[in-house]
């Protein structure tokens, strides 16, 4: 069912409902007022003949003789009226009443039946006669029916006439819905530019600003995956291809030249491997997939972690600085993103670190942070290429890393609240990894 017809429905159901009410409310009131005001035309009636006769002289009616007409005591035509003494002789009747006597013994307004007709009277006695004023109650209704009738098809048009009102003013108003939907219908599946369509209500206005944000958010994916295969392609296309030729030299040579070209065949295997391994973490990371990991680590835990993988045979040693109470925070986020981003850290420390000098990696408070200090007795980098540092697949050395160790650094610091920090200087780089936490006595 579209929305313009379920608010039809809707406010339709309401305005029936209430003008029915209004309607009903209305008719029932003007019954009362018409039947009081009948009522108040036969008690005036009645008075005016009643003030007639006491202007005439004293009616003698003798017995055998013919009753008075009402005509000669100057009534109106139209009305029922009878005069009568108290004994119940009638002494003058109105052309519209019953043969039979309308008047009761009590006075005030009562309701008889006469020859099958219902009559609505009143009775006003005045000394020994007696006033009688009626109407027939079928005639009541007839006229009754016709007032309720002409109050009531006004009230019929105005709800028509407020349906259709309604329904067209809905269509006018939901249309810039409808020229929403177009323009995305109109819009070809790999079509990310923003909407412009002028004109629309205040309420719609954020909804189109949320879709081009939408829009932008999903350019930006795209070209971010579009970057990541094209780095990709390129990167992995040079250790496919030295495997390829060492393999094609070891088939072709015996002995020490064959043993050497299969090890630089594995050292490329292994590079492509670790490659691949950083491009699977990056696509995660960046992809916003979810890392459900009950495990709470704190930061001393994961710098022991972080440590004991980047600390291979032979590499380089690292010394871990436990400066104050950071080492009792738990760290507010999946441990496997802490671990890999602190290892990735070490790892691009130990590359470009001196030979003879350890790296170092301080843990500290950083307000509610944990930072992560690593600091390496390398060459250092250009401030002017500091901002390129996260770059995909860049380089500032020609060594044998991926090019993607700090890019995955970055991403997880981004996706968990957290920053990347480059300080360089004659004494090396230092790189701050700040990450969120938590005491243990936090709720989770």
């Amino acid at each position: 069912m579209s929305l313009r017809l379920r608010l039809s429905l809707i406010l339709g159901s309401a305005f029936v409902l209430l003008w029915s009410l209004a309607a009903v409310w209305m008719l029932f009131d003007l019954r009362n007022q018409l039947m009081l005001t009948l009522d108040q035309r036969l008690a005036s009636s009645a008075r005016m003949v009643s003030g007639l006769l006491l202007q005439l002289p004293q009616l003698q009616q003798t017995e055998g003789s013919a009753p008075l007409s009402t005509e000669q005591l100057g009534m109106p035509e139209g009305i029922a009226c009878q005069i009568s003494s108290v004994r119940g002789e009638i002494l003058a009747s109105s052309r519209a009443a019953p043969g039979s006597a309308l008047g009761v013994e009590e006075k005030g307004f009562h309701e008889r039946n006469i020859d099958g007709v219902t009559w609505r009277t009143f009775t006003l006695i005045e000394g020994d006669m007696r006033v009688t004023t009626a109407d027939r109650l079928d005639e009541r209704d007839t006229l009754n029916r016709s007032i309720l009738l002409a109050a009531a098809a006004p009230v019929v048009l105005a709800l028509l006439g407020s349906l259709l009102v309604l329904w067209v003013g809905l269509s006018r108003e939901l249309s810039p819905l409808r020229r929403i939907r177009q323009a995305l219908a109109e819009r070809s599946a790999d079509s990310i530019e923003p909407l412009h369509i002028d004109g629309l209500p205040q309420e719609l206005q954020p909804l189109v600003a949320t879709q081009n944000q939408l829009f932008q958010r999903i350019g930006q994916a795209i070209e971010r995956e579009r970057r990541l295969t094209d780095d990709a392609a390129h990167e992995l296309r040079s250790p496919l291809t030295a495997i390829k030729t060492h393999l094609q030299v070891a088939s072709m040579t015996e002995g020490a030249t064959a043993r050497q070209a299969l090890a630089h065949a594995e050292a490329g295997t292994d590079r492509l491997h670790q490659t691949l391994e950083q491009l699977l973490l990056l696509a995660r990371v960046e992809g916003r997939l979810p890392f459900d990991e009950p495990l709470q680590y704190s930061a001393a835990q994961v710098a022991h972690m972080a440590i004991s993988d980047a600390q291979q045979p032979g590499s380089q040693p690292i010394e871990l600085h436990l400066l104050d109470a950071s080492a009792q925070r738990l760290l507010a986020m999946p441990p496997t993103l802490a671990i890999a981003a602190l290892r990735n850290l070490l790892d691009n420390a130990q590359r470009h670190n001196s030979a003879d000098t350890a790296v170092s990696l301080s843990v500290q408070l950083r307000g509610e942070h944990v930072c992560f200090s690593v600091q390496d007795a390398g060459p250092g980098v250009a401030p002017e290429k500091l901002p390129q540092l996260t770059a995909r697949f860049w380089r500032n050395s020609s060594g044998d890393g991926s090019g993607l160790g700090l890019s995955i650094v970055n991403a997880i610091a981004q996706r968990c609240g957290g920053a990347l920090e480059f300080v360089s200087s004659a004494n090396g780089l230092r790189v701050n990894l700040v990450l969120p936490s938590r005491s243990a006595s936090d709720p989770l």
